[in-house]
């Protein structure tokens, strides 16, 4: 059997409902890896093109994220609307679909301005730890 052309990666992590990183597979249905599955089929893609569910692909506040070896091109906010345009587009034609890709700025870095801020602990002053001045935290 020949290697495969392509490998789609779809992330399928979960996360708590409001969580400030996001989730990839709110459903846990892996539903979008599922629909590009569906669509390489239909398509005669099968056996050439891979789509694969993922673990964390670390770039949750773009999610949900797809991407594309050995291209290294990378999807962000993908839904299964987008699954035709990306095999179309991108797996059949070569071109990358630009409206959903995720700017290299973004990618494995703590700067990106999509990535929550972190803020700093909050200053608990003694008044409010429950502490009293014989009751220390060194007790």
């Amino acid at each position: 059997m020949p290697n495969f052309e392509k490998h789609i990666f779809v992330c399928g992590n979960q996360r708590p409902p409001g969580h400030p990183r996001g989730c990839c597979d709110p459903t846990a249905q892996a539903e979008l890896q599922k629909s590009f599955k569906q669509k390489l089929a239909e398509r005669g893609l099968k056996g050439t093109v891979r789509a694969n569910q993922s673990g964390c692909l670390d770039q949750c506040e773009h999610g949900p994220n797809v991407v594309v070896y050995p291209d290294a091109v990378w999807y962000g906010r993908v839904t299964p609307a987008d699954v035709e345009e990306i095999i179309e587009s991108h797996i059949v034609n070569g071109k990358p679909v630009e409206r959903l890709r995720l700017a290299d700025s973004c990618l494995n870095t703590p700067t990106c301005g999509h990535k929550p801020r972190k803020t700093s602990e909050p200053v608990i002053k003694a008044a409010d730890s429950g502490l009293n001045q014989t009751n220390r935290a060194s007790d």
